[in-house]
């Protein structure tokens, strides 16, 4: 059985929470669109200059490697 894009993305998210919660911050599925995945960051990640370079290099970069689907991942307020 495929699992859903949602639920393929929601695992993927997982095994990147770790790292970002030992930095102080966290990570959240906001929606997928059109096969755009939003996220809020969290604590210490929400407003760290690093943080563009975390949700491109690494949030997108691991999401789109598990997700092939997915075009990119933005963050939201």
């Amino acid at each position: 059985m495929i699992e859903s894009v949602q639920k393929r993305v929601e695992a993927a998210l997982a095994e990147i929470k770790p790292q970002i919660q030992a930095d102080g911050g966290d990570i959240d599925l906001v929606t997928i669109e059109n096969n755009i995945v939003k996220v809020r960051l969290r604590g210490a990640c929400a407003g760290c200059p690093m943080s563009a370079l975390t949700l491109k290099a690494g949030v997108e970069r691991i999401i789109k490697q598990k997700v092939p689907e997915i075009k990119s991942v933005e963050a939201v307020q």
